[in-house]
């Protein structure tokens, strides 16, 4: 898709080089402000005339480290993300934020989930029950006497 605006681009590129404003250009053309002021911009700056690369990113940082990383998780499996930051800037001086660990864990299927989920108990309570002092039953709370 990048291709089917380079006649547009060019052309308000074309004007504003030619006298007008990016803002004029952006109205002559029809096109959004901000966008032209860009699309200016980028060509004063260094003569780029070509759309950038759209899309989700290829990979992440972390991507060349991957059989570092599982194989810890696989001798560690409890580590948290802050822990595993930690161990790559000490062991192999790369500096992540938790969300990139955590992006990479999300990528590779693992979670952070401390033990299974538990069933409820078929036979008793798993957690207390509310406290019902507001109850229509209790006397107390009624005014009854």
């Amino acid at each position: 898709m990048a291709r089917a605006y380079s006649d547009l681009r060019r052309r308000v590129v074309d004007a504003a080089m030619g006298g007008l404003s990016a803002r004029q250009a952006a109205e002559r053309f029809d096109v959004g402000t901000a966008t032209a002021i860009v699309w200016v911009r980028r060509f004063r700056e260094d003569g780029e005339l070509v759309a950038r690369r759209q899309g989700k990113p290829r990979g992440l940082r972390l991507d060349p480290h991957a059989d570092y990383l599982l194989g810890l998780l696989e001798q560690t499996p409890d580590l948290t993300l802050a822990e595993l930051a930690a161990t790559l800037e000490r062991e192999r001086g790369i500096r992540v934020s938790l969300a990139t660990v955590w992006t990479f864990l999300d990528r590779h299927g693992m979670t952070f989930k401390k033990r299974p989920r538990m069933r409820p108990s078929s036979s008793g309570r798993t957690s207390r029950q509310p406290d019902r002092s507001g109850s229509r039953n209790n006397p107390v709370s009624t005014g009854a006497s």
